[in-house]
């Protein structure tokens, strides 16, 4: 019987000999590779500047402090999210305060941002969840009428479009994620974009230990972190980074298969909507799974489904609803009701590029029949 992961990296001879051949050079870190990386990731992006870091999670913190949050000042953001979009806020002693979500594309509701803002709110942190972007116009509006920072995390979205215009390009800053199971991956690492070279010089020493311009081993300028992204990583992301177009395109393929085997079945799934603005990579296909009652329903849906040895999982849990940020700040059940109820009765299904039709085919009669024995 297949085993279906829920995900998995798109490796070639390419990425090995890439790696092989720095492992053979012996330069290891702070070589030549991760500058032409962030060379060619800024200009695929459109941007000006790009600093790689060894983490989505590592750049959105350093994306905090280059955008001056400080303790006691708040950042309006998503509950429904990778939880490294809120805790970033936490790392420089900041509040993050959540919006709930549209119920269509599962980004941050625009509508409902104004009502959350006070004099505390210093940015907004945008998420552009599993591909697909939040609806910018409004947003920039916002931020404009309450002199609002725009922070994009595209940790899940590389290669996205609003109106034809590249996410990563709204804000003043945005940061990137390449863990193996994103479209391209560098195993771990990620990269943050600016337009802004004040913000890039920053983000520049502190992701070196805070050393000075002048990369002087002993002259340290701030308060800085080992963030560095290494070689091995920087020699694999430009191996991917050639072949992006080919497995956004091979995903978007995948997407549409699950679409067309799921269709007959709209009874019992939602497929994921796309708005009429944007153009999706999908990170993640993320399906909904109506008339669930529970969690723990659609958990037992997920626990049948592996048994069949396909694997499959929530995406995503509600942040507000994860026991420390319950404790911290209050939150409760009913405080985010989309998100919540996307929250309960979403489901991955295993997405990567070599899955075949005959592949797709199967895993949603599986689905089907596990839905049917559970809802």
């Amino acid at each position: 019987m297949n085993k279906y992961p829920i995900a998995k990296p798109y490796i070639t001879k390419g990425e090995k000999q890439a790696v092989l051949d720095v492992l053979n050079s012996g330069n290891l870190s702070l070589g030549p590779l991760h500058k032409e990386f962030e060379r060619k990731f800024a200009e695929k992006i459109g941007t000006r500047y790009a600093c790689s870091v060894s983490s989505g999670t590592a750049g959105l913190h350093l994306a905090m402090i280059a955008a001056g949050i400080q303790s006691g000042d708040e950042v309006i953001t998503s509950p429904f999210s990778f939880i490294a979009s809120a805790n970033c806020i936490l790392y420089v002693g900041a509040k993050p305060v959540f919006v709930d979500i549209d119920p269509i594309t599962y980004n941050m509701d625009p509508g409902k941002i104004e009502q959350a803002i006070n004099k505390k709110t210093k940015a907004i942190l945008v998420v552009h969840i599993f591909g697909q972007s939040a609806d910018m116009s409004p947003i920039k509006k916002i931020a404009k009428k309450y002199n609002l920072k725009i922070i994009e995390d595209v940790c899940e979205s590389i290669c996205a479009k609003y109106r034809g215009k590249t996410v990563g390009t709204f804000g003043e800053s945005a940061v990137f994620a390449f863990y193996p199971n994103k479209q391209m991956t560098t195993a771990e690492g990620g990269m943050l974009v600016t337009d802004k070279k004040s913000i890039y010089k920053v983000v520049n020493s502190l992701r070196n230990q805070g050393r000075s311009d002048n990369m002087q081993w002993l002259d340290h300028q701030r308060l800085g972190y080992n963030y560095r992204m290494n070689e091995v990583s920087a020699a694999l992301g430009l191996a991917q980074l050639s072949k992006l177009d080919y497995m956004i395109a091979e995903r978007k393929k995948i997407a549409l298969l699950y679409n067309k085997y799921l269709e007959e079945y709209d009874s019992l799934v939602q497929v994921p909507q796309i708005h009429e603005l944007n153009d999706h990579t999908w990170f993640v296909y993320v399906a909904k799974i109506k008339n669930i009652k529970s969690e723990s329903q659609r958990n037992k849906i997920i626990l049948a489904m592996e048994k069949k040895n396909i694997a499959t999982k929530p995406y995503l849990p509600a942040i507000h609803l994860f026991s420390f940020y319950k404790n911290k700040f209050g939150y409760k059940t009913g405080d985010f009701p989309i998100t919540e109820e996307i929250s309960r009765s979403s489901i991955a299904l295993p997405f990567y590029v070599g899955l075949k039709e005959k592949d797709i085919k199967y895993i949603v009669e599986k689905l089907v029949n596990t839905i049917k024995s559970y809802v």
